[in-house]
């Protein structure tokens, strides 16, 4: 039984700093990703080096309520949708109480078309933000709905990497080596410090740094870019 959805208490390291100083609280769910909520993890080929099992999620509990709360979305979806809003509505009110705004990122380690499901004028005043590989959704835009395109190497990801450089959305790339100055002819950010500036870098790239255990720093997915002297190879 799902008794909550949203993490509200910055336990994710990268919500945590991403809010740190600002005007915002960050709510966020987590869900476990399979080919149903994160479309293009195939053809992305970044499934082994997801961060499903980086940090808290290689616990085998953090893992089991993920997995619920996938279920419940796929087999039980108005409950999950009206449970979900109630949770953000509650979590709205509570930011505005003591002086904060209400930031949302639904898609921690999934690709779900949330404008899909909830009606985003219930939350004019609240700021979503979220990482995606669906590189139609950038041209989708919703005033107060960031989105940040995760590129591949992957040879059936490109079309939608071409895609994504057409227009000026902020590219994510995950580098194994240190960050390289520019690539994709872009200059790189170090993006694991803030989301919050992550999302308004446009035309560039969003450099983070490989994280996990052993098999993951190990991986030879084209989801991750090796970086020597500087440069990415």
């Amino acid at each position: 039984m799902v008794k909550y959805l949203l993490n509200t208490n910055g336990s994710n390291t990268k919500i945590l700093k991403s809010q740190k100083g600002t005007q915002y609280k960050i709510a966020s769910l987590s869900l476990y990703p399979n080919i149903k909520i994160c479309a293009a993890q195939i053809i992305a080929d970044c499934k082994e080096p997801c961060l499903v099992s980086a940090g808290r999620g290689a616990m085998n509990s953090i893992a089991n309520i993920r997995q619920s709360k996938t279920d419940y979305f796929l087999n039980e979806n108005s409950a999950f949708i009206k449970l979900l809003i109630t949770e953000m509505l509650k979590f709205k009110r509570r930011c505005e109480n003591s002086g904060f705004k209400a930031a949302f990122r639904l898609n921690t380690i999934s690709d779900i078309d949330w404008p899909k499901y909830i009606d985003l004028s219930l939350f004019r005043d609240c700021l979503f933000y979220d990482y995606t590989k669906i590189a139609a959704r950038l041209k989708r835009p919703h005033p107060n709905y960031n989105l940040i395109f995760s590129y591949s190497a992957a040879p059936k990801y490109q079309n939608q990497v071409k895609a994504a450089l057409k227009t000026k959305a902020p590219i994510a790339v995950v580098f194994r080596g240190g960050l390289p100055k520019t690539f994709l002819g872009r200059e790189v950010i170090d993006g694991d410090k803030s989301d919050l500036v992550n999302m308004t870098a446009f035309n560039k790239i969003v450099g983070l740094k490989l994280k996990g255990g052993k098999s993951i720093q190990a991986t030879k997915s084209p989801f991750v870019v090796d970086v020597l002297d500087g440069v990415a190879i």
